[in-house]
């Protein structure tokens, strides 16, 4: 079983800048996929961003240029640098995680689902 857990998430000014971190615990550490996804009140939940095992990143154009999805292999860890933050990516952010490389390609599929971490984003 793989156990998705989120941290770093906060309140903060527009402007400003964060940084999510998610930790990766149990059976299966090196995941071909991994990624990002946020979901504000009252609308659907969306990807922000993914990485897969060989390095390879994909990024939603809302955030393109503000936010940075990188990945610690020896430190199971996976992280989303996020920039020039807007009210409107205030959220609860998801940490999610695939058996396979395909939702790196087109953020559908995942296996795995941390609890969230929300982040806050005032004008």
């Amino acid at each position: 079983q793989v156990q998705l857990v989120e941290s770093g998430g906060g309140s903060v000014q527009a402007g400003g800048s964060l940084r999510v971190s998610c930790a990766v615990t149990g059976y299966w550490t090196n995941l071909p996929c991994m990624g990002w996804f946020r979901q504000a009140p009252g609308k659907e939940r969306e990807g922000v961003a993914t990485h897969d095992i060989y390095g390879g990143t994909i990024v939603a154009d809302s955030v393109k240029g503000r936010f940075t999805i990188s990945r610690d292999y020896a430190k199971n860890t996976l992280y989303l640098d996020m920039n020039f933050l807007k009210p409107e990516d205030s959220a609860m952010y998801y940490c999610a995680a695939s058996r396979s490389q395909n939702p790196c390609r087109n953020f559908n599929g995942m296996d795995y689902w941390g609890k969230g971490t929300l982040v806050t984003v005032s004008s």
